[in-house]
């Protein structure tokens, strides 16, 4: 039950990006709600593997670095779900640091 909770609020969110960040389009609910079902398997499965690689390079940049993953982990969710587009990975940075921000907020205002 919780995970769709998750990929629900996750699907807001990312609608809310896509109205608040130049670059990134989220064209209706359903577009929204596939993109946070996809970052979500994205985030399972494919996230882990990308942050052991490039662990170094985080620990040089004090972390950093993993909003470029988040931001890659967004691009390649908009590459397979129809109506969830990002026009470039400048867009994708911003669109990863505003999702993370309103993520960090909604998870302590409401504990998710």
């Amino acid at each position: 039950m919780g995970w769709i909770v998750h990929i629900l609020v996750t699907a807001g969110l990312l609608y809310l990006v896509g109205r608040v960040v130049d670059g990134v389009e989220v064209r209706d609910g359903k577009a929204a709600l596939f993109a946070g079902l996809g970052l979500g398997l994205a985030n399972a499965l494919v996230r882990p593997l990308i942050l052991k690689l490039t662990l170094p390079l985080t620990i040089l940049t004090l972390g950093l670095f993993v909003l470029v993953v988040n931001a890659l982990m967004l691009m390649l969710v908009a590459a397979f779900v129809d109506g969830f587009e990002i026009e470039d990975f400048v867009s994708a940075l911003v669109a990863a640091v505003a999702f993370s921000v309103m993520n960090f907020l909604v998870g302590f205002f409401f504990g998710l």
